[in-house]
């Protein structure tokens, strides 16, 4: 049985029944890929990612292709694999994910954050979301494509990627400066955070991210006076720095309407029938659940203090403090965030910009967005697609500047009880078995017809 493209429905076992399927394997290859601790603390104390790098390498090896393990520093490793296509004069399609994960205290935990147990129909563990689930889903579906001896209908370029949460320095950007061939002629990528399900007023709503709002990680350094603490100081470094990160913290950024998140209001509204005011938080929480936390970060730039640091004593006054924010920004608001973090901050607050990224946005017209919206709901017939934008950020930040399209599409059917926003970088991360077996579905079938 196959739909009118050709692709055989989520039914069809008559063809190359002899073949794994990526259903089959994509738990046992998440699974793996967790056990693998590639834990990224942000200053190159973690392991790394070359021993998950080296398994990659394995199970793309294991199906005859011939990837590449590429490091930026000893140990930091990514992946790729180019797969030709039918059309070598179409632009090629980038599906790429990230192997490192951030880290997990596992005292705080349920399970071993590492251990990749499956329970209660569940995969659990750090990567499980964010992102060693979809990992699993494209080497299992490009391990179904190359067994079944299938031609994409254009060249594939697989790349799993080094140090996403760190900012990409030593993953996607170093590669995309250093290693533009491996690009050639790319002129689209689909990545994490996007293709899930939602529940918008009983109605299943997948999320294409389409925009992903721009970085701006600053370090605040306060200076003072250093003295005994028993002393009057009208110069404490540590009081400046603890009134500047209030009023960073604090500060109300305007609501400002990006085209991706308006398409997405107005997706809701045709769903529910009634229009949603973007200034009421408690509204969007009522409609979308926990995803009003990702939705409302996405209304407007935001600016959130992080970490401390000051002093080596309890009765000596340090000269200087410091504190780290973390700001995101939508499009264009770049310098215009930095300008206004820098006046909060105040006199005596140095502001240095630690690491920065743009936001991206682009829309739903294309062969490619029509192809992943089919392919979703020739899985899921009485769904709805909606356009949306990440209040994060994605290694396809690095593929735009190879002028590279890129979007989110890690297509996850997903029970409405689940808190899968707060899967992401949460403790207890995890993701439902069979919404990792949906996803290899969908994935597969875009793969067979964009």
């Amino acid at each position: 049985m196959t739909d009118p493209t050709g692709t055989p429905s989520a039914h069809d076992t008559g063809a190359a029944t002899d073949v794994p399927s990526a259903a089959d394997e994509v738990v046992d290859i998440a699974r793996d890929l967790i056990r693998i601790d590639t834990s990224n603390y942000g200053d190159g104390s973690g392991p790394g990612e070359r021993a998950a790098a080296e398994h990659v390498v394995g199970l793309l090896e294991e199906v005859g292709l011939a990837p590449e393990l590429l490091e930026s520093d000893p140990g930091r490793a990514s992946v790729v694999v180019r797969i030709p296509g039918a059309d070598r004069e179409r632009g090629a399609l980038v599906v790429h994910g990230h192997l490192d994960v951030v880290p997990a205290r596992a005292a705080d935990w349920s399970v071993d954050p590492f251990a990749g147990e499956v329970r209660d129909g569940l995969l659990w563990g750090r990567g499980a979301v964010d992102m060693k689930g979809m990992d699993g889903m494209i080497l299992s579906v490009v391990r179904q494509m190359v067994r079944e001896g299938r031609t994409p209908p254009r060249d594939l370029v697989v790349a799993f990627f080094a140090d996403e949460e760190a900012g990409s320095v030593k993953g996607a950007t170093h590669l995309a400066r250093t290693r533009p061939d491996l690009f050639e002629g790319a002129t689209e990528a689909i990545s994490e955070v996007g293709g899930f399900s939602i529940d918008v007023a009983g109605q299943r709503c997948y999320l294409l991210q389409t925009a992903e709002k721009g970085i701006a990680w600053v370090r605040l350094v306060a200076h003072g006076r250093a003295g005994h603490g028993s002393q009057v100081n009208a110069e404490n470094a540590v009081t400046r720095l603890a009134a500047a990160v209030a009023r960073i913290g604090a500060h109300r950024w305007p609501t400002e309407l990006r085209p991706s998140v308006s398409a997405f209001l107005e997706g809701v509204r045709d769903v529910t029938g009634e229009p949603l005011d973007p200034e009421d938080f408690d509204a969007l929480t009522r409609v979308l659940g926990t995803t009003a936390n990702w939705v409302g970060a996405t209304l407007r730039n935001t600016s959130n203090p992080t970490q401390l640091e000051a002093g080596y004593k309890h009765n000596v006054i340090p000269g200087t403090a410091t504190a780290l924010v973390d700001c995101r920004t939508l499009p264009g608001q770049g310098d215009h965030v930095l300008e206004v973090v820098r006046e909060l901050a105040g006199p005596g607050v140095d502001v240095e910009v630690v690491h920065s990224d743009a936001a991206l946005e682009t829309d739903m017209e294309g062969s490619l967005p029509e192809a992943m919206v089919g392919a979703l709901l020739a899985e899921d017939p009485g769904a709805r697609v909606l356009p949306y934008c990440l209040s994060g950020g994605t290694d396809n930040k690095a593929l735009a500047k190879l002028g590279i399209r890129g979007f989110g599409f890690a297509p996850l059917q997903l029970p409405p009880e689940l808190d899968f926003a707060g899967m992401f970088h949460g403790v207890d991360e995890r993701v439902p078995v069979e919404s990792l077996r949906f996803g290899t579905r969908v994935l597969d079938r875009l793969l067979r017809t964009c």
